[in-house]
């Protein structure tokens, strides 16, 4: 699910069975050497969280993606959004990032990081089999927290 009117709709009248939320967290960055990069692993970490929202659809919503600059990389933000979705009754809450800066902050979130794989020079099949991949990677981690409860 995602958070549009349709699918939050969904969410109220079936909210016991949603139990998790996967929150992108995307850097942007404008600087010539930059941009590109940064871009790219937009691309990547949004078609990925697609992927995922189309194969868990019913168990999970994807959220707005979370967008910062260098300079407004901090955990506070996430953190204050980790605890409204915990209000909101979400068990499982999971932050996506091609940002390798999530893995070493000292914080309670559940952090995913992924290296960003640039896909816009990929035809649809080649790009099809790198989100297959990728979600093999990530399954692990919902299979873990899922069973844990």
């Amino acid at each position: 699910m995602f958070f549009n009117v349709k699918d939050i709709e969904q969410f109220q009248s079936q909210k016991q069975f949603i139990d998790t939320a996967i929150v992108p967290l995307l850097s942007l960055e404008f600087a010539d050497d930059r941009s590109r990069q940064s871009s790219s692993a937009a691309e990547f970490l949004m078609s990925l969280t697609a992927f995922i929202e189309q194969q868990f659809k019913g168990r999970l919503l994807v959220t707005p993606p979370f967008s910062y600059t260098p300079a407004l990389k901090d955990a506070i933000q996430p953190e204050k959004i980790k605890d409204e979705l915990l209000s909101a009754g979400f068990k499982h809450i999971f932050f996506m990032t091609c940002d390798h800066h999530w893995t070493t902050v000292d914080s309670e979130l559940e952090v995913i990081w992924l290296p960003a794989i640039p896909l816009e020079s990929m035809d649809k099949a080649v790009k099809q089999r790198v989100l297959e991949d990728q979600l093999k990677q990530v399954i692990p981690t919902f299979t873990r927290a899922w069973t844990s409860v």
